[in-house]
């Protein structure tokens, strides 16, 4: 039996259902055809004082959107500097009960803020906690590679509640269950023919979708090989977009990769 708070499948209605802030940044900017300028640093980097005037910064100097991350003790799936990032802030005691701060500190200085998490700390922070006390809170990206975590996730989310992929070849699969999207990697670099698998897909036309993504496949697992950002800015040097010059402690891709990119690029003109 449902009720005016729950869904018609009978899960609760989210907290607040204010117009979403993000929803309308992005509607404006594809109204005058401009990208929107999102920015991300982990909260409490390098402690959570200068962490706050970093995020004021940022969006006094143009940035239109910031992605809060929340440090987490074990983030490989972020890479050596996040992970170094997190390490340091939660050193310095940062915790979940105190990104209210840089939630707030983003919107007051005119910015949207956007958390960026792990499901792990929603879920022992405990989801209706978490959604009544970030109410701005719109949605997750999902980068667990669980497809069964995903769907729990689909199964419970409040109504409005945007679940995206954060894992490109689960796109597809978590789209085709009721997600809404995917914050790419894959994009960066093959952004024409992975954005032609997406819009299949968002019109419901998933085996077309799939078969638009057969050309793709083996690229998108290249572009992980040796690490992110490093497989993307491979691929790009090979089509000759940019340099192949990486910050350290990153090194540049492998004369391995740099061929293989080369061959699947040919193949199956991924330009």
């Amino acid at each position: 039996m449902t009720n005016e708070a729950t869904t018609p499948s009978g899960q609760p209605l989210g907290i607040s259902h204010k117009p979403s802030k993000s929803g309308a940044m992005f509607t404006k900017f594809k109204a005058e055809n401009k990208p929107a300028f999102i920015g991300y640093l982990p909260y409490g980097f390098p402690n959570p004082d200068v962490s706050l005037d970093a995020f004021r910064t940022m969006v006094e100097h143009g940035v239109d959107a910031v992605e809060i991350g929340l440090p987490y003790s074990d983030p490989v799936m972020d890479g050596p500097v996040i992970q170094a990032a997190a390490s340091i802030a939660l050193n310095n005691g940062e915790t979940i009960k105190r990104v209210f701060e840089a939630v707030e500190t983003v919107a007051n200085a005119g910015g949207v803020p956007l958390i960026m998490s792990y499901w792990n700390l929603v879920y022992h922070y405990g989801v209706e906690r978490f959604a009544r006390d970030f109410e701005n809170v719109i949605g997750v990206k999902e980068a667990s590679g669980d497809i069964e975590q995903m769907q729990h996730i689909l199964d419970r989310r409040p109504e409005g509640f945007i679940v995206l992929s954060g894992d490109d070849g689960m796109t597809l699969e978590l789209m085709r269950r009721g997600g809404d999207g995917v914050i790419s990697v894959a994009a960066n670099a093959f952004p024409k023919r992975f954005m032609e698998c997406v819009n299949y897909a968002k019109a419901g036309e998933f085996d077309r979708a799939e078969k638009a993504y057969e050309c793709l496949d083996e690229a998108v697992h290249a572009l992980f090989e040796e690490g992110n950002p490093v497989g993307v800015k491979c691929a790009l040097a090979e089509m000759g977009i940019i340099g192949p010059t990486m910050r350290l402690p990153l090194v540049e891709g492998s004369e391995a990769l740099r061929e293989k990119f080369r061959k699947l690029i040919a193949e199956y003109d991924l330009r």
